[in-house]
């Protein structure tokens, strides 16, 4: 049975304007549907290898991408470490036009769970998302790592936690000193105003995307008015979509404000109940809702009912 072209925002991958093979895959579907309407910093498609036995997420760059920066922030990525990153763990060879895969997970883009869940999600989900973004966050900047490209459509979430993906696609956009604004695929209001001015990317700049991407989860949209924040979360918010890089807070400082402490610390990776511990005490049981993990299902489902199309008839002379 072929793979069924599901509703773009259903959870399902879209197999619609797709290329046949990327690097050895063979293309089953877009993750990303047309309906939640935020712009994605790659294409993402799901490919499964000629034998059947791997099935693959690929970044594919936007056209005017430079290729050779996207491939090497995907070859950065690849170092990347946390449970909550998704570094590339293939690369096109050289000479092959650009392109990086890692192993298929169900996962849903942030904006395609909100329309999943029909708006807004609840706000444990935003909080279990905040700590599992500022977990990974931590661990890249103790690295010398900037991600540079935190946004919604880079959020996936995973039934058990998101994935942060996309890494450097500000940076694989436009060269350092070049304005961003406008590039195709980046969100204007996750992009810090000092990156969007073409200034280096810095941390700072990734707690203002992070601010954006929570302030996207909890309302639907990455600008919005103070007032439209839920009270518990509006601070923190606020605090890390600071114009002022000084102004914003460090990741370590959101944890207090974001994630709750782990009910057993000592099962923690690390028994002082820093990181570690409060992204896996958010991450329980019940923190998507059911919707989301619903769609996920389906979209687990119909990947493994789809069938590679039959190889071309050899020809006859």
């Amino acid at each position: 049975m072929r793979m069924r072209a599901p509703v773009a925002g259903a959870g399902g991958p879209v197999r619609t304007g797709v290329p046949g093979r990327v690097g050895p895959y063979t293309v089953l579907g877009r993750l990303d549907g047309e309906a939640p309407g935020l712009p994605v910093p790659e294409q993402r498609l799901i490919g499964r290898s000629a034998d059947g036995d791997r099935t693959v997420l690929i970044g594919v760059p936007l056209p005017g991408a430079d290729p050779g920066r996207f491939l090497a922030e995907a070859d950065a990525s690849r170092y990347l470490l946390g449970p909550w990153s998704w570094p590339a763990v293939e690369l096109a060879a050289p000479g092959e036009p650009p392109w990086h895969a890692r192993p298929y997970l169900p996962v849903l883009p942030l904006p395609t769970a909100l329309a999943v869940h029909g708006g807004p999600l609840p706000e444990r989900t935003v909080r279990a998302l905040g700590a599992a973004l500022v977990e990974t966050l931590i661990i890249g900047h103790g690295q010398g790592l900037t991600h540079a490209g935190v946004s919604p459509a880079a959020v996936l979430l995973a039934a058990d936690g998101p994935r942060l993906s996309c890494f450097g696609a500000v940076r694989a956009a436009a060269a350092d000193g070049a304005g961003r604004s406008g590039l195709p695929g980046l969100e204007s209001g996750s992009l810090p105003p000092e990156q969007a001015g073409g200034g280096p990317p810095q941390p700072a700049g990734d707690v203002y995307a992070l601010g954006a991407t929570l302030a996207y989860a909890a309302t639907g949209h990455t600008v919005p008015e103070r007032d439209e924040l839920p009270a518990a979360l509006r601070t923190v918010v606020t605090s890390c979509l600071a114009r002022d890089p000084a102004a914003r807070p460090r990741p370590g400082e959101l944890l207090d404000a974001i994630g709750p402490l782990p009910a057993h610390p000592a099962t923690a990776l690390d028994s002082g109940g820093g990181p570690a511990g409060r992204a896996a005490a958010a991450l329980g049981p019940g923190w998507l809702p059911g919707r989301i993990i619903a769609a996920l299902a389906r979209q687990s489902a119909e990947l493994l009912a789809a069938t590679l199309p039959p190889p071309p008839a050899a020809r006859q002379d």
